[in-house]
């Protein structure tokens, strides 16, 4: 039998309807390249808790989102910039609590790094620049707006990829301002912006990225690689093979 990952929903309009909603990209790229078996957690916290899933999950991915946290998560009392989503915003703090008291993997992907972030204690920032495309260009293009990020010396992601740095695709508007309780920081870009971290809190495997490694994981290495990393991390192997 293959792991089970949840996935958590957003909560998208479909429509004149409100609807559940994971882009196929986040659920297609692990399936395949994590090698696992996959379940979609719907936001919807009035009717369900994460207490009432999390023995059914051998981990939790936390995907991207056009939605952004609502800044009263992290101590900012300005309005902060819409959409939100706070049926996503409850269900993932649920998630992410069941998750590191069972010692299960947690992986996330842009939205889902500042979640990890803001959940173990850390703020945001709004003060983002040249992480994003211009607002004109089409949604390919947005999608393929890279940067460069250096990875830590002696962190994971630099031992798993080989060298000092990456080019990774960039589609975010908040950013991590000040870092959260128990995270290491694996990746930063020129300007000094956390564009990956990773913990290992009470037995889990936390692995977070800024970037968007979904989008080119069946033709890009580097991409593929984050999804092999939760593959490892669900079957509790090490993810590096020299640990």
């Amino acid at each position: 039998m293959r792991p089970v990952l949840g996935i958590i929903c957003c909560t998208r309009q479909v429509g004149v309807e409100p609807a559940q909603a994971v882009m196929n990209r986040y659920v297609s790229a692990a399936m395949r390249h994590a090698d696992c078996a996959a379940l979609l957690v719907p936001a919807l916290p009035d009717l369900m808790t994460a207490h009432e899933v999390i023995n059914r999950l051998d981990g939790v991915l936390l995907t991207g989102s056009p939605s952004n946290l609502q800044p009263g998560l992290y101590g900012d009392p300005q309005p902060g910039d819409a959409p939100f989503d706070p049926g996503r915003d409850a269900m993932m703090q649920g998630l992410v609590g069941q998750v590191l008291a069972q010692g299960k993997p947690l992986f996330g992907i842009c939205r889902g790094l500042q979640e990890i972030n803001v959940t173990l204690g850390g703020t945001l920032t709004r003060e983002v620049r040249d992480h994003h495309a211009p607002d004109d260009v089409g949604f390919t293009d947005m999608f393929d707006h890279h940067h460069a990020v250096s990875l830590t010396p002696g962190g994971l992601l630099e031992r798993v990829h080989g060298r000092a740095a990456l080019r990774v695709n960039s589609v975010h508007y908040q950013g991590i301002d000040r870092l959260g309780s128990d995270l290491t920081i694996e990746a930063a870009a020129p300007d000094g912006m956390v564009e990956a971290v990773s913990a290992r809190i009470g037995g889990a495997t936390v692995l977070a990225v800024q970037w968007h490694p979904e989008w080119h994981a069946d033709t890009d290495p580097d991409s593929a690689l984050f999804f092999r990393l939760l593959g490892r991390a669900l079957r509790s192997l090490p993810l590096f093979s020299g640990d």
